[in-house]
């Protein structure tokens, strides 16, 4: 049994209203690289699709009110940041001989320092509001200078002389976020929180071409990158766009993704295609095939806790905006919605329409989009639920190490009376895809699977974790099963064979697994809270 990661689909760069978010591109301008949480994120700047390379380190540099210079191989100091008394928010480095570096402050001043080592020249105070980048061109003729005062100026590379400004009084409406200069050093694009980007003739000062990348607050531009003959920007929301020259009013395509930590996702089969659908932090729910899509409409506001897709073709959401939604995959508009009288934590479906969800202190029961029934007083605090394919029982576990069942009669929940020990508080639990076996995964880092057929009498237990486990998934072979624990580890287990198993360490490094999924026998789905959904191709 072996295994091997096929693909990342990356998040998006985090981003934070009022904060510029900086894009970098290699020097052979064949890659791009941005930041989100604990990750660096490179992708190719050609392809569209599935090429992405994601990793975490450890090491952070800071840079908050004060600078530093120092050599990156050896970490040997060759100068000192000083002019400043706000955060420093932007430095850049002339890439040619003689060396200058240059700074931009929330104080509205940018400093100018010789070098190496690099020594304090000038400030200059040209700007009335946060200066949010300072750039050298290529040729390290001359640096720009972008603030939130919607202003670009222009100063000499080699002395720091004001050479002029960009667009007269003003280049943007709002305020400037980036700025990046093509290779030939002649033409700079700018970002702006008025949701357009400019593409700047620097000899003239005049704006060649205005792109408008929308009305919406999201569309704010906080940052730019010119990378070979490619022109990107990134918006509010996360979403990078590759700008078309031709048509300065419609990117030629958008990358959509997640920008905050994934809480669930599960996977959906239509028309011989298969989708994935992930849930973020946010409410925001994405579609995977090929490529990121979204639903149109108003979804969740709040976090999304579980989902998954109901015999009708209906994805069933469950989140703390206390509400339980369906979606028509078929419209990708989430236009049922079931308000929930305690918040949600869980929702699982069965035949006919039937699901139940698990809220604080109740079992809520729905048919048709419409709640049927809700049982209070439970004596114990329900966690997770699971309908058994053949829709007429209902497994519920709970924070005090048990499993409760019950039946579904009519247009109620009523309790068998069976209760199945567990090692620890329940924290996920599933059917097998034919119902034969049910799984628990618990707090206590063990997972229980019982037998159906024998009245759950039959259990084995599975260990490996070394931290809560939180989710599990069957394969559609019915003998194999995921689970994602605290311990950033994958396991495939095998149910004739607690010891035949597939281990997959670090599997989101620094980020536990929040959820998985099967897309077929031999290729699971994870999610994390770095906000990255991974395939790997598994040989059982």
């Amino acid at each position: 049994m072996s295994y091997e990661l096929k693909s990342v689909f990356a998040s998006l760069p985090h981003m934070e209203r009022g904060v510029a978010k900086v894009l970098g591109g290699d020097p052979k301008g064949n890659n791009f690289l941005y930041t989100n949480g604990k990750s660096v994120i490179i992708r190719n700047i050609e392809v569209r699709r599935k090429e992405y390379l994601g990793f975490s380190d450890e090491r952070q540099l800071c840079l908050r009110r004060f600078g530093a210079v120092f050599l990156w191989d050896s970490g040997s100091s060759v100068g000192e940041i000083v002019g400043h008394s706000k955060i420093i928010n932007s430095v850049d480095i002339k890439q040619t001989r003689p060396y200058r570096l240059v700074t931009g402050s929330d104080d509205n001043c940018t400093t100018f320092l010789e070098g190496p080592p690099f020594k304090f020249k000038c400030t200059i105070s040209d700007h009335s509001r946060f200066v949010n980048c300072v750039r050298f061109s290529p040729d390290g003729n001359c640096y720009a200078s972008a603030g939130a005062d919607g202003q670009i100026f222009l100063y000499d590379g080699k002395t720091g002389e004001k050479l002029g400004s960009l667009g007269g009084e003003k280049a943007h409406d709002g305020g400037i976020y980036a700025v990046s200069w093509s290779p030939d050093s002649t033409q700079l694009i700018s970002a702006s929180g008025d949701k357009t980007v400019r593409l700047w003739d620097v000899g003239s000062g005049v704006a060649v071409s205005t792109f408008n990348l929308g009305s919406d607050v999201q569309d704010q531009q906080l940052g730019c990158l010119w990378l070979k003959n490619h022109l990107l920007s990134v918006s509010l929301s996360g979403y990078i766009n590759y700008l078309d020259r031709s048509n300065p009013d419609r990117p030629l395509r958008t990358i959509k993704g997640h920008t905050k930590s994934i809480q669930c996702l599960t996977v959906h089969k239509a028309d011989g295609r298969s989708s994935i659908y992930s849930a973020s932090h946010d409410g925001h729910i994405n579609i995977l095939h090929g490529e990121n899509e979204e639903f149109v409409g108003k979804g969740h506001s709040n976090l999304v806790s579980r989902m998954t897709v109901d015999e009708s073709e209906h994805l069933v959401t469950c989140s703390m905006d206390d509400t339980v939604r369906y979606t028509d995959l078929s419209k990708r508009d989430a236009s049922d919605v079931v308000k929930m009288d305690m918040q949600p934590k869980c929702v699982s479906v069965g035949p006919g329409g039937l699901a139940v969800t698990v809220c604080i202190g109740q079992l809520v029961l729905l048919k048709d989009k419409k709640k049927l029934f809700t049982l209070d007083s439970l004596g114990y605090e329900p966690e997770s639920v699971a309908v058994h394919p053949g829709g007429g029982a209902v497994a519920v576990g709970g924070a005090d190490g048990k499993v409760r069942l019950y039946a579904v009669q009519g247009n109620t929940l009523k309790d068998d009376g069976k209760v199945l020990e567990v090692q620890g508080p329940v924290t996920d639990m599933s059917y097998s895809q034919d119902g034969a076996f049910l799984a628990v995964t618990d707090e206590k880092k063990v997972i229980t699977v019982f037998t159906v057929a024998d009245g759950y009498t039959e259990k084995s237990e599975f260990y490996g974790h070394h931290a809560k486990v939180v989710c599990l998934s069957w394969s559609p072979d019915n003998e194999h099963f995921a689970t994602g624990g605290m311990d950033m580890m994958l396991y495939v287990w095998t149910v004739s064979d607690p010891d035949k198993r597939i281990k997959i360490p670090d599997a989101h490094r620094l980020h536990h697994v929040s959820g998985l999924t099967w897309l077929n026998t031999n290729t699971l789905v994870t999610t994390s809270h770095d906000a990255c959904v991974k395939q790997w191709t598994l040989r059982i």
